[in-house]
């Protein structure tokens, strides 16, 4: 006899249509698996034997499985279970009806209880497109599905369920998208000791999108800063969540929190590689810079990291997607994330700080410095230097602050919202043009914008990303016009702009270049 099941297959982010087709009969024992399957989809043979007998049923011995389209690839374990309702169906147990415009993923125990998989959300997508009436997937992984509107989802939690739901004689439990909610924190901006420049840096990133830069001694907080600055961010729209929920699934990680609408934060060690950090590999995967999509990419020892793999991040921090190219098929992921890098000025780390004499010669501190290419510092809006903790606040500080934590999220809300109602997207996501034509600033700003670029030698793209930075701190003053004050304190955060000085050994670094933010 013969049956068909509808389900899919990962390419990317994407779930291709499969059609399981099952021919059993009786003969010689044999299950055959075609359809260019991987080495999952091969050793499921005897799993599905083993589940449809622990369902009750007693499958035929020779048995042909066919997956079309034949020549796209199928690595996952997904296919077990609709293999496995469609062996039922031939085998009598179930009608071709129950199975007609239902899509079904899953894997499966050798006691037929269906277990977790991966891609659930590209799988749900991939049903609600073609239409059908329901997907089945396990009860796991019914949160991630439910979040696709258009689609029926019913979850199981056995081979032996699904086929009672199927033939109607059981009535699936209802399954609604999860809510986004406020998931309490204990991390909090007051924990971070003095570094008032560093705190208003990061409420700036925080309001406008941007890329942070963050150059410290040991010790003075610079980790702290950068964990905090999700609890700065809004929470997860619905479509956000999607996106980043099908990246994810697909990656097999962790749901519960992008679920509940807190953004990604990725803070992948400096010896991962090449294509851990922007994706690859034979699947292809999404990397880290895909993982942390709408969220933070956190870099720690930014110089540290391989230059390949940092000068790879050019084009994601540009365009917001990244593109793996193979001999057979080129994959896209997106790639929208803020990216908040952190370094020591030189090797020892004490070069230029009050606290410890520096024990780098001037040829180490420039070999390290010059590790960051150019292009990588224009993609970056702001660089803040850190000096280290004062005794005085080490010491003496008090549990409040002049700033809390609640008083920048109120602020970085309040810009986000101006911007969003202004022009549909966040300044950092702002085209050039537009940038340049919509934003309203004096003549004195635009003089002092103009000395700036020349003294320091900001280039066109580091314009532009200051242009936005000034943007977003008028944002967050609530004003329409970008002023002297504001041109100041954006152009005091391209510090790193003077690295030539160091690289070309014309001159010294000169810290201290968030003074003019602190007048």
């Amino acid at each position: 006899m013969f049956a068909t099941a509808q389900t899919s297959c990962i390419v990317g982010l994407d779930a291709v249509p499969v059609e399981v087709e099952v021919r059993v009969q009786e003969g010689q024992e044999r299950f055959s698996i075609l359809g260019l399957g991987g080495a999952a989809v091969r050793e499921s043979r005897e799993r599905i034997l083993s589940a449809v007998r622990g369902a009750g049923f007693d499958p035929p011995q020779n048995i042909l499985v066919n997956l079309a389209p034949a020549e796209v690839r199928k690595d996952t374990a997904s296919f077990d279970l609709p293999i496995a309702l469609a062996i039922v169906c031939a085998c009598g147990g179930l009608p071709q009806a129950a199975l007609n415009g239902v899509s079904v993923c899953g894997e499966l125990s050798l006691l037929g209880d269906v277990k977790s998989t991966v891609g659930v959300a590209a799988h749900a997508l991939a049903a609600m497109e073609r239409k059908d009436r329901a997907v089945i997937v396990p009860i796991p992984n019914a949160n991630e599905a439910s979040m696709v509107r258009g689609v029926r989802v019913v979850a199981v939690s056995s081979l032996a369920q699904a086929v009672r739901i199927l033939c109607g004689r059981e009535e699936p439990e209802a399954v609604a998208a999860p809510e986004a909610v406020c998931v309490p924190t204990l991390k909090s901006l007051d924990d971070v000791l003095g570094q008032s420049v560093a705190k208003r840096a990061l409420a700036i990133t925080a309001a406008g999108g941007h890329n942070l830069l963050m150059i410290g001694p040991p010790g003075c907080g610079k980790s702290m800063l950068a964990e905090r600055l999700a609890t700065l961010l809004p929470p997860l729209s619905p479509e956000e969540r999607l996106e980043v929920l099908r990246i994810h699934s697909i990656a097999g990680q962790a749901t519960d929190d992008l679920l509940a609408g807190v953004r990604p934060v990725r803070t992948p060690h400096y010896v991962v590689s090449d294509a851990g950090l922007i994706g690859g590999g034979s699947g292809p995967r999404p990397g880290e810079v895909s993982l942390a999509h709408r969220g933070v990419l956190f870099l720690d020892e930014f110089p540290e990291f391989r230059r390949s793999a940092v000068e790879a991040l050019r084009s994601p921090l540009e365009t917001g997607w990244v593109q793996i190219s193979r001999a057979k098929a080129s994959v896209t992921f997106p790639a929208r994330f803020q990216l908040i890098a952190a370094m020591n000025p030189c090797p020892c780390g004490r070069f230029g700080s009050h606290v410890g004499t520096c024990r780098c010669s001037h040829h180490a501190v420039r070999d390290y410095l010059a590790k960051l290419s150019q292009p990588i510092l224009d993609r970056i809006d702001l660089h803040v230097e850190l000096e280290a903790v004062s005794v005085e606040d080490l010491v003496w500080a008090k549990p409040s602050s002049s700033a809390t934590s609640e008083g920048l999220v109120t602020s970085v809300l309040v810009a986000r919202r101006r911007q969003l109602e202004r022009q549909g997207v966040l300044n950092s996501e702002l085209s050039e043009g537009v940038l340049r034509s919509s934003t309203q600033i004096t003549e004195g700003a635009r003089a002092l914008l103009t000395e700036a670029v020349r003294r320091i030698g900001i280039s066109a793209r580091g314009y532009t990303r200051v242009l936005r930075v000034a943007v977003t701190i008028a944002d967050l003053a609530e004003q329409d016009v970008v002023t002297e004050e504001i041109v100041a304190e954006a152009v005091s955060y391209r510090s790193l702009d003077r690295l030539s000085n160091i690289v070309h050994g014309t001159g010294a670094y000169i810290r201290g270049g968030a003074a003019m933010a602190s007048r």
